[in-house]
């Protein structure tokens, strides 16, 4: 995990300049930093001329959730996924729902230390299906996650990163290659957004999103936080469905959720349940097939229909299933082939939340 130079992880995904400073090339920043500076998320850290990863092996917390919380909705229902994360993040959103985690600079927030063995064992001795790397995103601590994936591969267990996409085309990659799904924030669909209120730019994220879609076998859904006033307007909407059903087509899952006034967006009201269905008409209008609604109850809106058919395939109650209308991952009315990934029959995890103490878990 370390060397006699450091006591942090050896990060990749960065080159030496011709002037000494060392360029992160992990995240579409390329951060320059001289010798003890740290990048824009703060983890990533010019050490010896070289970039260290200062939250390898430590986190803020794990979390036994179910599945459909990450949002997935189509990635083994009902099944149950440990969830975790570090500190820090690349975007600098004003509206973070996490941000006490995600902008903590504060390294003693990361209670648990776990190697990636542990980790790995851990799901399987709680008997999750998956491990979440969430609450913050993944891609600043990517050569982390990628350890814990290849523990988790090892032993039958899947990895889901929850991220915003924020990567380069130099990182994606390796880092992809070892996840089996992704629920990507696709916070909005205007460039004037993503620098505004994220400090960050759009091109990324959709070139993250294409490359997902068609040149990896991840499975991927995606998340809108609505703002009021921001990115919610009709005219978003349709542009932003247009280009999911155009650019990665109708089967991929859209997630619309509720923002609620939190960090730096106090002053806003919080997002009523009406724009989620308005959203969700307009996406489903332009072709996509699987359309929810999160962060509101709304039975109708959260369950998956048979685009054929139109019948009543998964109910979702929150995040507890009802009827489930599925043979494998066909329509049980019509035969029709539901994309995603589904068993025999649907997990039983249902709404439960288990914060989990990996020293307390005998392995």
């Amino acid at each position: 995990m370390t060397d006699s130079k450091s006591t942090y992880f050896p990060g990749r995904y960065w080159h030496l300049l011709d002037d000494g400073r060392v360029q992160c090339d992990l995240c579409p920043r390329y951060c320059i930093l001289n010798e003890g500076q740290r990048g824009f998320c703060f983890v990533r850290m010019n050490e010896n001329n070289r970039i260290v990863l200062t939250t390898y092996g430590r986190s803020s917390g794990f979390c036994v959730d179910p599945i459909e919380k990450k949002p997935l909705n189509h990635f083994y229902p009902g099944s149950s996924i440990l969830s975790f994360g570090t500190a820090g993040c690349n975007l600098g959103c004003k509206f973070c729902q996490n941000w006490d985690i995600s902008k903590s600079k504060e390294m003693d927030r990361l209670a648990d230390t776990a190697s990636p063995e542990k980790i790995a064992e851990t799901a399987k001795r709680l008997e999750c299906k998956s491990v979440a790397f969430t609450y913050n995103d993944p891609v600043i601590f990517a050569e982390y996650a990628v350890d814990i994936a290849k523990a988790c591969h090892e032993i039958g267990i899947y990895t889901v990163a929850v991220t915003a996409g924020y990567i380069t085309e130099e990182a994606r990659g390796e880092f992809f290659s070892h996840m089996d799904a992704a629920n990507v924030d696709f916070k909005a669909f205007t460039q004037d957004f993503y620098k505004r209120l994220c400090l960050g730019n759009l091109e990324p994220v959709l070139d993250t999103l294409k490359y997902l879609k068609h040149e990896t076998n991840v499975w991927i859904e995606l998340t809108t936080l609505l703002i009021p006033g921001e990115n919610d307007s009709n005219k978003e909407l349709n542009e932003l469905s247009e280009w999911v059903a155009k650019e990665l087509g109708c089967d991929v899952p859209l997630h619309f959720s509720a923002f609620h006034p939190d960090f730096k967006m106090r002053n806003y009201s919080p997002t009523p349940a009406s724009t989620l269905t308005r959203a969700r008409d307009i996406a489903i209008s332009k072709g996509i097939h699987y359309v929810f609604t999160v962060n509101v109850n709304d039975v109708e809106g959260g369950s998956t229909y048979c685009p054929k058919c139109k019948n009543l395939l998964i109910e979702r109650d929150w995040y507890a299933l009802g009827e489930y209308n599925l043979e494998g991952n066909r329509c049980s009315f019509c035969g029709f082939e539901i994309a995603g990934h589904f068993e025999t029959k649907p997990g039983t995890w249902g709404r439960k939340r288990m914060p989990v103490r990996l020293g307390d878990v005998s392995l």
